[in-house]
């Protein structure tokens, strides 16, 4: 059992998504113990979403940085002593050798199962292994070694004024709900058709809907965001590449619904209490999808399954990846144009 106040030290570097998910750990964490000493390691981008935590001692790691940054973050960190417990949220072996770094008495990492990269060397206790259940109940499972629950989640993403100021100027408040189509996951087979996205924003804008685009400065989604609106009957209201990760949640925010495949603006938007039109083929939707609600939800997980690897979806091992090359055709746009429809019968728009 920890001690009354332990010191925590959390280590989860990517990605977006996933980072989002640590939120509600540390919630619980803070709820049982509200003066523990907290600290994160955590990449540069996760840092920029979630810079103003309260409560939370940010230590940034860039893996560019490679061996010389593991070094110096055991520098910036000695002065702390040792932890009394570290809680190993990310598998990869970068950050099982990132974690070497670290000093701390209790070392929590992943059941054997989710293990690999030479995990279980840098651990001493383990999550329990509980299969099928969604990345952020595994993740919110590493408070229980230390004697606690997460019976609730709880995001309250930090978002500052001036955010919430710049996304009430992007467009009027007149009444129109909002569809926002985010197009691009880092992962690129995961991504839908720019072709099909302009179908269903096609449909929603004959419903009445104002449409708007968002996403990174990358070059593919400046090209994503191009062709569909090429395609569009009504010019959408193209906010790619125009905000800032601390701008980002506020945007979402904003959105009656969000149309995105699994990537981290799912997991933001879903957050920020937006309900998702997630796009799913090449991810199991109820490991990866919105965590809230998956009601609006295109899954074709199964079919994907049966086509790429000749077994149905329950016969694979949790978490399988089915990111091959036109998986994603296998979403059509009468799905999406379905959910859709399903969230304007539950919402009355």
């Amino acid at each position: 059992m920890a001690p009354a106040s332990p010191t925590l030290c959390l280590l989860r570097l990517s990605a977006l998504g996933d980072v989002t998910h640590v939120v509600p750990l540390v919630r619980t964490l803070q709820q049982a113990w509200p003066d523990a000493p907290m600290h994160w390691v955590i990449d540069p981008a996760g840092r920029k979403l979630l810079d103003g935590l309260q409560g939370v001692t940010f230590h940034t790691y860039d893996k560019r940085s490679g061996l010389a940054g593991m070094r110096a973050l055991g520098r910036e960190l000695a002065p702390l002593g040792r932890f009394d417990a570290l809680l190993q949220m990310q598998v990869a072996f970068r950050a099982n050798v990132l974690s070497a770094f670290i000093r701390a008495r209790r070392r929590v990492g992943y059941d054997r199962s989710r293990s690999k990269d030479l995990h279980g060397l840098f651990v001493n206790e383990r999550i329990p292994d509980r299969p099928g259940i969604h990345v952020l109940d595994a993740i919110g499972s590493f408070c229980e070694p230390l004697g606690l629950r997460q019976d609730t989640v709880r995001w309250d993403l930090p978002v500052p004024a001036e955010a919430w100021e710049w996304a009430a100027a992007q467009w009027p408040e007149d009444g129109r709900p909002v569809l926002m189509i985010s197009p691009c996951s880092s992962h690129v087979r995961r991504n839908w058709y720019p072709d099909r996205h302009a179908a269903l924003a096609n449909h929603a804008a004959r419903q009445g809907w104002r449409v708007v685009l968002c996403g990174g400065r990358s070059e593919l989604e400046r090209q994503t965001a191009d062709a569909i609106q090429a395609q569009l009957e009504t010019p959408a209201l193209d906010l790619v590449g125009k905000d800032t990760l601390k701008q980002l949640p506020a945007l979402l925010a904003r959105a009656q619904l969000l149309v995105t495949p699994d990537s981290g603006p799912m997991h933001i938007g879903n957050a920020m209490g937006t309900k998702v039109l997630g796009l799913h083929a090449a991810s199991n939707p109820h490991r990866s999808g919105p965590y809230s609600d998956r009601r609006y939800c295109v899954d074709r997980y199964d079919d994907a399954a049966r086509k790429f690897l000749g077994k149905p979806a329950d016969a694979l091992a949790w978490g399988t990846k089915i990111e091959f090359d036109d998986v994603m055709a296998l979403v059509t746009v009468d799905d999406a144009i379905a959910a859709f429809e399903r969230y304007r019968a539950d919402h009355g728009r």
